[in-house]
């Protein structure tokens, strides 16, 4: 399985430190050539390598950590996006009726035909995500939605392999709109930093 951040702002570079920090290889891509990234991207660690919008988006799953605004110029990077999973870590105050009154990763979704996409990574501020999340002797939650079953589970093993605790909370417009922010609305678990206890 190969990885891609898309977007190198702050969530960007937080989710670089997980893969990091487990000597996961990623590739990462922003507007910005993969010149201008490579120095972060090093100092960040040896299996985080700068690339190309192009060359990231030929990874298996790929992490948009770009505003939210800018989703859709990435979603014109590729003809389709078959066999991909995108995890979407984005947020957004946008009026509900701007969104076509669905969830924001709904609407996101609609841009990135073709893919299997997952709400994911977007409820910590940018920060306590670049943190160790092994911490109180258990494991910091990351939440999970998705409208497609399937695609939850291979994202959930990724986030066990990064160090969190997968919760899963089913369809984007059911437990996921707890992490969606609905105009000036935020979920009731956004900014909630939780552990999971080793069982």
């Amino acid at each position: 399985m190969s990885y891609a951040i898309v977007g190198f702002g702050k969530i960007g570079q937080a989710l670089a430190h997980a893969f990091a920090r487990k000597n996961i290889r990623v590739a990462v891509a922003s507007r910005r050539p993969p010149e201008a990234l490579a120095p972060q991207a090093r100092a960040i660690g040896p299996t985080v390598v700068a690339r190309s919008l192009r060359d990231a988006l030929e990874a298996d799953t790929i992490i948009l950590a770009v505003p939210f605004g800018e989703h859709g110029e990435v979603a014109k990077a590729l003809p389709s996006w078959e066999g991909k999973t995108v995890i979407d870590a984005t947020n957004t105050n946008a009026p509900v009726e701007e969104l076509d009154g669905l969830a924001s990763s709904a609407f996101v979704a609609k841009a990135f035909t073709g893919a299997k996409l997952v709400k994911g990574f977007n409820h910590l501020v940018a920060a306590t995500l670049a943190a160790d999340p092994a911490v109180e002797g258990g494991h910091r939650v990351v939440f999970l939605s998705s409208d497609d079953e399937d695609a939850i589970a291979p994202v959930a093993a990724l986030a066990k392999q990064l160090g969190f605790a997968p919760v899963k909370l089913g369809k984007l417009n059911e437990g996921g709109a707890l992490v969606h922010a609905r105009g000036r609305t935020w979920g009731r678990l956004i900014f909630q930093d939780l552990y999971k206890k080793e069982q």
